[in-house]
Parts: structure tokens; C-alpha cells; sequence
């Protein structure tokens, strides 16, 4: 299945105010936090996984579109969203963030939580484009990036 670039249709307010949003802030609603933060993987991140993830990152999950193919947040599309994405490599990310956490965000989408914290108009990915188990795959690829690779 082709995918296209996934953003919202509402482009008011966007352009890049500079910089990654405050990685402290969780996209994921107060509601969902704990149980987004209980969701596991079930892949190590085996060279075969992340090789996997990395050919979804880069192909047909189009991750990179916004990411950037290195995972830095600085893709093409980034330019017309209203906050940075998220920068894979910044080992803050990984220290706030967890895996929970980045599957809520692919299965709900990025949209922002009226009035708290803004999203980057990332739709749903998960249950959409891809699989859970290629959710999984991504997400352990995008946290193998950086010099700290996956925790």
C-alpha cells in the first residue's frame, strides 16, 4: 500500500517557530499517560528489527518526510508544521519519553491537546499505514538513533 505524506488539513498557525517543542511536555493526554507508558514491545532491538524499522522509517511508513532520514526532525515536510518534529537523535527524548509513549502517538496521531500542548498535525499512522508490528519495528529504529542508541 502507497502512503502519502500524513499531516492535518487545518493549516493555520503554522511555520516553524524554531526549535524542538519541550521534550518534558508528553503528547500523550494526562488520561492515556499510564497506560501509554505500560505499552511494551515485543521485538528486541535485534540488528534484523532495526534494519526492518529502518526500511519502514524510510519507505513506506514515510517517516522520514518529516523526521529527516537521519531522524534529526528536519525532513522536508517540516517546514509547514506548526512545531518541530521530533528529533530521534536528542538523547533528552529518549530520557523523558518511552516507547509507550512514541506507540500512543503513532496509533493516535500527533493533533495537540486543546489549549496544553500543541501537536505537529501527525495523523494516525498505526492501524492506518502500518501495523502494530511495524510500529514496534519503527519506533526501536527511531530510538537506536543518536549516539546513546536504544536504551
Amino acid at each position: 500500500m502507497a502512503s502519502t505524506f500524513t499531516m492535518a488539513a487545518d493549516p493555520s498557525g503554522y511555520g516553524q517557530g524554531g526549535g524542538e517543542f519541550d521534550i518534558k511536555l508528553a503528547r500523550v493526554p494526562s488520561s492515556d499517560l499510564a497506560a501509554a507508558k505500560a505499552l511494551k514491545s515485543p521485538f528486541e532491538p535485534t540488528p534484523e528489527v532495526l534494519a526492518e524499522g529502518k526500511a519502514i522509517f524510510l519507505g513506506r511508513g514515510t517517516c522520514f518526510q518529516c523526521h529527516g532520514p537521519q531522524g534529526k526532525g528536519d525532513g522536508g515536510a517540516a517546514k509547514v508544521l506548526p512545531i518541530q518534529p521530533r528529533n530521534f537523535t536528542n538523547p533528552k527524548f529518549k530520557k523523558y519519553r518511552t516507547p509507550g509513549e512514541m506507540m500512543w502517538v503513532l496509533k493516535n496521531g500527533s493533533l495537540g491537546q486543546s489549549g496544553k500542548v500543541p501537536g505537529t498535525g501527525m495523523l494516525p499512522i498505526v492501524g492506518q499505514f502500518l501495523s502494530e508490528d511495524d510500529g514496534w519495528k519503527v519506533l526501536l529504529y527511531e530510538l537506536s538513533l543518536g549516539e546513546d542508541g536504544a536504551r
